[in-house]
């Protein structure tokens, strides 16, 4: 099996900082690309920043600047530096990964349960 878990998360006040990490661990033979995803109340769940193996990089609009997504490979980790921080920035963040359990399998999409990220003064 295979196991996303996400931490970090937690209560900051507007234009402060935190960062998310996430580690996947269980039977991986390889993890492809790597995301954090949003959902806050009432909305759908938005793709906020991903990175593949090599490292490239992409953002949503409202994160472009702000926040940083980075991996590494070797601990089969992801993170999200996040720096000024808005409200509406509020939402329970998810990552996700593309990993293929053993080298003859195909790759599969496992989600971690996800860390709430609240900025509020």
């Amino acid at each position: 099996q295979v196991q996303l878990v996400e931490s970090g998360g937690g209560l900051v006040q507007p234009g402060g900082s935190l960062r998310l990490s996430c580690v996947a661990s269980g039977s991986i033979n390889m993890i492809n690309t790597m995301g954090w995803y949003r959902q806050a109340p009432g909305k759908q769940r938005e793709l906020v920043a991903g990175i593949t193996r090599g490292g490239d990089t992409n953002y949503v609009d409202s994160v472009k600047g702000r926040f940083t997504i980075s991996r590494d490979n070797a601990k089969n980790t992801v993170y999200l530096q996040m720096n000024s921080l808005k409200p509406e920035d509020t939402a329970v963040y998810y990552c996700n990964g593309n990993v293929r359990r053993w080298w003859y399998d195909s790759f599969n999409v496992y989600w971690g349960q996800g860390t709430q990220v609240t900025v509020s003064s």
